[in-house]
């Protein structure tokens, strides 16, 4: 008979109070701390470090419900307790860890590599997270409890994926969204899953002090990633590298933060490897901030001593675009515990990250740019070496940032002056025209010259 696993919402600051995880609640109800989900270890390790890779292996990409998905393959690990009749999963994960090998042989670097979480259903790594959020809401629903909606703060992607995965649960979702400060893709997606779209016109900071009044109402269940059920479904990224090197850590692990609940999800994946014995060390992780919207950068520089929100200034990486990052507390804890770096990238140096990524092979969204740029300083600080295995976390599609692409090869970003402009060439129909262009463009690019 298989063991029986558990897990519980467990307060941060280790003042001891435990909730169910069937229980609405979000924050510590003693001390006002953030939550986490918290399991049994020591049933767990009734099995040893071998099982659990066997298992884990044999699940993947498999069509068995609910485990072929990257998430739910490792349910004793996320959330062991629930029925796999709720489930409500699109098969989210298992994406592609593609070896940036060009971009690192621009950079000096052997083992470069970019986990693509943007090829999950709807465009980003928060489908990970929203599969367990989703479906232990519908678990509770089924269990007697009141809730009638979901709802979160966004700047685009978490809204995206509530929307999708409430609209394939048949919940109803409520998405505020900050007026004109986000991308025509993203605004689109929970339209186009039926969700209720409130545009507000305010920041992102301003949407989140909004659904936290909502959700004052236990009926309205908060979706944000303060909710720890999220970050259960967010640190498999680390489990899946890990699992996809044959169960061995990188060294380097770079993300872009805004409301920084993804890093501390990372670390939680780590950490549940060591602890399980998968692993017998962790990576140092660097979080990647945009210099408009950089308050855990400026708290880093004075090692983390005291912690001031900003008013986030406007950034092309506007899924990043918040000043007041609820997960900072979080955040904080798992820099100190993994030997962490936080730095900047500004709107010039995002952007021809991002373009001088896409000319090798990716399509990056300008929150991966900043991760890159960010990675790029740290190398030439010596911060990291160019032979560690570093990964950098894609986080979201570049088809969600068109106007972007857009922007930076047209030269019509303000104050982007743009090293890797590829703009079209407009011409008439003439093939002796055409073929001067194109030994002019074969020239500069070294290209042997077109054959007359």
């Amino acid at each position: 008979m298989a063991a029986k696993y558990s897990a519980v919402f467990k307060c941060i600051a280790g003042c001891g109070e435990e909730y169910q995880l069937d229980e609405i609640v979000y924050r510590c109800k003693k001390c006002g701390a953030l939550l986490e989900v918290a399991h049994d270890t020591e049933a767990l390790k009734r099995h040893d470090a071998a099982y659990w890779k066997s298992l884990f292996d044999g699940r993947a990409g498999t069509t068995k419900w609910p485990y072929g998905s990257g998430i739910w393959s490792k349910k004793e690990w996320v959330i062991p307790d629930i029925s796999d009749d709720n489930i409500v999963s699109m098969y989210e994960g298992n994406t592609n860890l593609f070896w940036a090998k060009r971009l690192g042989d621009m950079l000096g670097m052997s083992d470069l590599w970019i986990k693509m979480c943007g090829t999950s259903h709807t465009g980003s790594f928060k489908d990970l997270g929203m599969t367990v959020l989703v479906s232990m809401v519908n678990e509770m629903i089924h269990r007697g409890k009141k809730i009638k909606a979901v709802a979160c703060a966004s700047t685009g992607d978490t809204s995206a994926a509530l929307s999708a995965y409430a609209a394939y649960a048949g919940i109803p979702s409520i998405v505020f969204l900050p007026k004109n400060k986000i991308s025509m893709a993203q605004l689109v997606q929970p339209i186009a899953n039926g969700a209720i779209v409130l545009s507000l016109d305010t920041d992102f900071d301003g949407c989140m002090e909004m659904v936290r009044e909502v959700t004052k109402d236990e009926t309205i269940y908060l979706a944000n990633s303060m909710n720890s059920l999220r970050i259960e479904g967010q640190k498999t990224i680390s489990i899946e590298i890990s699992q996809q090197f044959g169960w061995e850590p990188p060294d380097v692990v770079i993300i872009p933060g805004g409301n920084l609940g993804n890093l501390s999800a990372l670390g939680s994946g780590f950490r549940m490897l060591r602890d399980m014995g998968v692993i017998d060390r962790l990576p140092r992780l660097v979080l990647a901030q945009a210099q408009n919207a950089n308050p855990l950068y400026l708290s880093y520089l004075k090692n983390f001593e005291s912690f001031e929100p900003v008013a986030a200034k406007k950034t092309l990486a506007s899924a990043i675009q918040i000043g007041n990052p609820v997960s900072v507390q979080k955040a904080v804890k798992t820099l100190k515990e993994f030997n962490g770096v936080v730095e900047q990238a500004s709107e010039e140096e995002l952007s021809d990250a991002a373009a001088a990524a896409d000319r090798t092979g990716t399509f990056c969204c300008p929150h991966t740019g900043v991760a890159i740029a960010a990675m790029i300083k740290l190398l030439e600080k010596k911060v990291i070496s160019p032979k560690d295995r570093t990964i950098v976390i894609s986080t979201a599609h570049g088809l969600k940032f068109t106007e972007f692409k857009t922007g930076y090869n047209e030269n019509a970003l303000e104050g982007i002056k743009g090293k890797y402009i590829n703009s079209p060439v407009e011409m008439p129909a003439d093939a002796g025209r055409v073929r001067e262009v194109l030994e002019r463009k074969f020239a500069q690019n070294n290209i042997r010259a077109f054959p007359r």
